[in-house]
C-alpha cells in the first residue's frame, strides 16, 4: 500500500545546517551530519538535502560532503544544489543516493532533465519549484531560481506539465512566501499544480504543526508533505531540537487517506 511520506529537508549553507524565512535570513541549527544520524534513529521515510550556496556561487556539488551524507543515511536521500549537468547527476548517484533535486538547470538546459532521467531513471530526477506570487497587481504564482533571487516569468503549472512530458520523476513544490512561517502549506498553489500534473508531488513551505500535515494529506492522500522548521526547532522561542513524529503519530496521515 503506497502512503504519504513525511520529509525532513534539510538547508546547508556554508557547510553548516541552517533553517531560513522566506528564502532569508538563515539561522544556524546544526551540523548536517549529525542530524542525519538523529533521523536514522527516528526512522523517517526519506530526506531532502539542498546545499543552498552552490546554484548561487556557480560551484560544483560539495561531491565529499554528499558522500558522508549517503553513507550515514539510512532512509533515501535526495540531494539537490548545482546540479547541472547529467555526469554530475551519475556522480551524485553513484555515492549512494537515491534522489537528485533540479532547478535552474532544468530551465536552462531542457536536455539535460531527458539525459539524466535516461541515465539514472526519472523516478531519480526530482524537479525543484520554488515558487512565489509575484507582479504588483495580478499577484500570480511565478517560478524563481538561485535560492529565490531570480525571477523567471515562468507559471509554475506550465513548467510542472513541461518536465512531466520530458521524463523527469517526481516534483518538489516549495512556496517561498510560507517557508519558515509555520501558516500552513499554500493548498491553492498546490490544487493548481495537482489538477494538472500527475507525477508524485512532494509538498514543502508553511508547516508548523502535524495539523497542517495531516490537512495536506486528508485533502491529496498519497503525497509528500515536507517540512524544516517543523522537524528543527520546538516551542514558540523555536529552540533548536531535531524531532520527527512517533510511529503512532504518524498512523493518522495513513489513516487520513481513506476519509
Amino acid at each position: 500500500m503506497l502512503r504519504p511520506r513525511l520529509i525532513p529537508v534539510l538547508l546547508v549553507h556554508q557547510r553548516g545546517l541552517v533553517k531560513t524565512r522566506k528564502f532569508a535570513d538563515p539561522k544556524y541549527v546544526g551540523d548536517p551530519l549529525n542530524a542525519v544520524r538523529i533521523f536514522n534513529e527516528k526512522e523517517v521515510d526519506e530526506i531532502v538535502v539542498i546545499d543552498i550556496d552552490a546554484t548561487r556561487e556557480r560551484r560544483e556539488p560539495d561531491y565529499s560532503m554528499i558522500g558522508k551524507l549517503a553513507s550515514e543515511c539510512r532512509m533515501p536521500l535526495c540531494y539537490g544544489g548545482g546540479v547541472k549537468s547529467p555526469e554530475q547527476v551519475e556522480r551524485i548517484i553513484r555515492l549512494g543516493v537515491e534522489k537528485v533535486a533540479v532547478s535552474s538547470a532544468a530551465i536552462a538546459d531542457e536536455e539535460m532533465v531527458v539525459e539524466s532521467a535516461r541515465r539514472v531513471g526519472g523516478q531519480s530526477i526530482v524537479i525543484v519549484l520554488d515558487v512565489k506570487k509575484a507582479g504588483f497587481l495580478t499577484k500570480r504564482y511565478e517560478l524563481f531560481t538561485h535560492n529565490g533571487s531570480t525571477a523567471t516569468g515562468i507559471h509554475p503549472v506550465d513548467f510542472a506539465r513541461r518536465m512531466q512530458e520530458l521524463g523527469a520523476g517526481e516534483i518538489l513544490l516549495n512556496s517561498i512566501d510560507r517557508d519558515g512561517t509555520g501558516e500552513g502549506y499554500d493548498l491553492p498553489l498546490v490544487d493548481e499544480v495537482r489538477r494538472e500534473v500527475s507525477l508524485p508531488l512532494t509538498v514543502l513551505g508553511g508547516a508548523g504543526s502535524l495539523d497542517d500535515v495531516q490537512d495536506l494529506v486528508r485533502r491529496y492522500g498519497v503525497i509528500g508533505a515536507a517540512a524544516g522548521s517543523m522537524f528543527v526547532f520546538k516551542g514558540k522561542y523555536r529552540a533548536v531540537l531535531i524531532q520527527y513524529p512517533s510511529r503512532s503519530e504518524k498512523d493518522r496521515f495513513t489513516r487520513a487517506v481513506s476519509l
